[in-house]
């Protein structure tokens, strides 16, 4: 599904904020936009949404901050190597306005904070943002559940449309061979006129034709199809493999039925559970 999730948190003067933005995707993708400091957990992060999202385009931000920042010391080395680049740099452009202590203050590396206090504080904050992650997905899974029973009411109402279409589908089907049966007949009796018509080659060439009319096991075969995707719908684990795959079965058995039809009525009908399959199979892409 499509969706957004935001949590965020804070403890002990850390504060941490979470985003979480999923798209429609039939493989699991997974990026993430974390501080700096909390870059080597990225492969955790990633271990806790697969614990919830199984499909889909994921994309992860996390924003931290806190009270009390590291205190920094100004490291000689680092200015006087600034410096002297610095220097050489004006020389060679020939700018005449000297350097000030000023310009050197605003390049960032000069600061250097004590490693041991950056990994403390880098692991209170990833404490405070497994916490925000989990609010979350949390959040996103209450989303995904309610879309997710809204999808299956929509399904349901297209599958029964379908089933009626398929009743139909068999009755005129039915039908159609005491109607050929008739029509041979007539066709046949024009081409001899008065020859006497051969009742026993009549009736092979009627049952050959009914048995290229006949849909009866396309549409048991689809009917199945639906009894198991309708069993599908109920379950609590991802199936949305398991519904494409019968999607595509029910979509070869109507175009086999279209195929047998050549009758217009049965041919608008299956025209008809193709739609309603597409708009399933769109629906479908949403759920895992």
């Amino acid at each position: 599904m499509t969706a957004l999730s935001t949590a965020s948190l804070s403890e002990q003067g850390i504060r941490a904020t979470v985003e979480i933005r999923t798209v429609n995707g039939r493989y699991l993708e997974i990026s993430c936009r974390l501080p700096k400091q909390l870059s080597h957990k990225e492969i955790e992060l990633r271990e806790l949404v697969r614990g919830t999202i199984n499909r889909g385009t994921v994309q992860v931000t996390v924003k931290t901050d806190s009270d009390s920042p590291l205190a920094s010391t100004l490291s000689l080395e680092r200015i006087e190597a600034y410096w002297q680049q610095l220097e050489k740099l004006r020389k060679k452009l020939k700018v005449s306005t000297p350097l000030s202590l000023g310009d050197l203050l605003r390049i960032p590396d000069i600061y250097t904070t004590d490693d041991a206090a950056l990994l403390e504080l880098a692991e209170r904050e990833w404490k405070v943002v497994v916490k925000a992650l989990r609010a979350a997905l949390a959040s996103l899974d209450t989303m995904r559940k309610n879309e997710g029973k809204e999808l299956a009411k929509d399904i349901r109402t297209r599958i029964k449309t379908i089933e009626e279409r398929l009743d139909r589908i068999e009755e005129r089907s039915m039908q159609r061979v005491p109607e050929e049966r008739e029509r041979l007949r007539a066709r046949i009796a024009q081409l001899f006129e008065s020859d006497e018509i051969d009742e026993q080659r009549l009736q092979l060439e009627i049952l050959l034709l009914a048995d290229k009319l006949d849909c009866s096991e396309e549409i048991v075969r689809l009917r199945s199809h639906i009894k198991f995707f309708l069993e599908a719908l109920k379950s609590t684990e991802p199936v949305g493999r398991q519904l494409n795959f019968l999607l595509q079965e029910m979509h070869r058995e109507i175009n086999t039925i279209g195929s047998k039809a050549n009758d217009a009525e049965i041919s608008q009908l299956v025209v008809s559970v193709k739609e309603e399959l597409e708009r399933i199979r769109e629906q479908v892409q949403n759920i895992e």
